[in-house]
């Protein structure tokens, strides 16, 4: 009889406070949750979900840290210097120094409207070195425009961001120096974007068409004339309107099946295409640019799709386009000035600044500069291209301060979703589109050629 009494109690007192116990302890592992899921999943599921619960559970093991596990710490960057002291050290445009005679812009102004665009997100230096190129290489300053692309909203335009923040950018000088515009982009734009807020800039002022740069180039006019050249001396600007004003011709680009005139697409300049010449009215009747490829690929897809409605791709020779991932010790060497020695009035020697002669060895030695400065850039297969991101370390405590590194990275790994987004639209990995036998009409709507190649499909 007494057996059998504690026989109960152990039912009625022990499986109970057991009961408690593992409910307890399964409201404070999470462990109860992971079985309902567990259950309610399909069994091809459910390792996916053990191997997140083994890492949830071994985070909430009392042996885990309770902290993050930092990265190795950085190496630090150099910072930099201006590399244009005098347009550092001036307070307006009169201070800077002439425009090399053989390449200062007509007056008045051609007939022609030669709006030049270049969009900026990082690297001061770079842009700087360009916009001034551009500047001695002819184009009229008012015609020059900066997108400034920082993300910074309007930071930079009062001045408070410093040289070593990779998103600075010298308003003043822009303006009140070089005397060229400057246009802010509401937030910070992938490069689709960005192409087409440039577009709606270009639709919003009227312009048919526009010249588009990118900030990592270099112009220079081709000074060294070719034998029994007839047309004479012409500098890069010069050069520019002229294929502008043959491409703007009715007769330039005309669909021999409907008669249709007007139909180029883009036309490119230089090695590397860093210079080129939209026509606004053409991107606007493809689409524009596709904002949902965000970079590597868009390129590629609207001149792909520009080509596929019948407008005309090419390219023209203007001057040096040089693609460059650094810039020269002193911007200066563009207004091509240099030191002579002569006698003043009482026969004392004295150095006086003087203009460079045309082709002369300021134009040689600057060529091969840039020649070398190309040519590192594209050096061991190209991983070096885009070294000039990451010369800039600072601004912590600055506004809107992004980690420059963090920012690569995520630049990088958005690169990388872009390429696989192209391939992914069009069923084909790369540019090439027409070579695949793909049409307008096919984008998003094919299988992956690839699979087929492989023997997948």
């Amino acid at each position: 009889m007494l057996a059998q009494l504690n026989r109960r109690l152990v039912v009625v007192v022990l499986f109970p406070t057991l009961f408690i116990i593992l409910t307890l302890l399964s409201l404070r592992t999470g462990i109860h949750r992971q079985i309902i899921q567990h259950l309610d999943l399909p069994p091809n599921q459910r390792s996916d979900l053990d191997l997140f619960n083994n890492l949830e559970q071994n985070q909430d093991s009392p042996n885990s840290p309770r902290h993050p596990i930092y990265k190795p710490d950085r190496t630090s960057i150099e910072p930099i210097v201006d590399n244009f002291p005098l347009a550092q050290a001036a307070t307006s445009y009169a201070d800077m120094p002439p425009i090399p005679l053989w390449n200062r812009p007509p007056a008045p102004h051609f007939y022609e409207n030669t709006p030049l665009v270049i969009g900026f997100t990082r690297n001061w230096k770079l842009l700087q070195q360009a916009v001034a190129s551009y500047i001695t290489a002819g184009w009229p300053s008012e015609d020059i425009y900066v997108i400034e692309n920082t993300g910074t909203f309007n930071a930079n335009e009062q001045g408070k961001l410093s040289l070593q923040n990779p998103f600075y950018l010298d308003y003043r000088r822009l303006t009140g120096i070089f005397s060229i515009n400057v246009i802010s982009t509401p937030t910070l734009l992938t490069y689709s974007q960005l192409q087409n807020f440039i577009l709606g800039v270009a639709l919003d002022k009227g312009w048919d068409y526009y010249f588009n740069s990118h900030m990592d180039v270099v112009a220079l006019s081709e000074e060294e004339m070719s034998p029994g050249d007839e047309n004479g001396y012409k500098s890069l600007y010069e050069r520019c309107v002229e294929d502008l004003s043959a491409t703007i011709q009715p007769d330039y680009a005309v669909d021999p099946q409907t008669g249709r005139q007007g139909m180029w697409g883009m036309k490119a300049y230089g090695d590397s295409r860093g210079l080129v010449l939209m026509n606004a009215r053409a991107l606007q009747e493809v689409g524009g640019w596709d904002s949902q490829i965000p970079y590597a690929g868009s390129r590629c897809d609207v001149q792909e799709r520009l080509a596929m409605k019948g407008y005309k791709l090419a390219d023209a020779f203007v001057g040096g386009i040089y693609d460059v991932g650094d810039s020269v010790q002193n911007i200066g060497a563009l207004y091509r000035r240099r030191n002579i020695s002569t006698k003043d009035e009482e026969g004392e020697s004295v150095e006086v600044e003087v203009e460079d002669e045309r082709a002369g060895e300021g134009y040689k030695k600057l060529k091969n500069q840039l020649l070398k400065m190309q040519a590192a850039k594209q050096a061991d297969g190209g991983k070096a291209r885009y070294g000039w991101r990451n010369i800039q370390g600072g601004g912590r405590d600055e506004p809107f301060y992004r980690d420059p590194e963090g920012f690569e990275k995520a630049i990088i790994l958005t690169n990388e979703f872009s390429r696989k987004l192209m391939a992914e639209k069009w069923g084909h990995i790369g540019c090439g589109l027409r070579e695949a036998g793909l049409s307008a009409d096919d984008a998003w709507r094919v299988e992956h050629d690839w699979d087929r190649q492989m023997g997948l499909g």
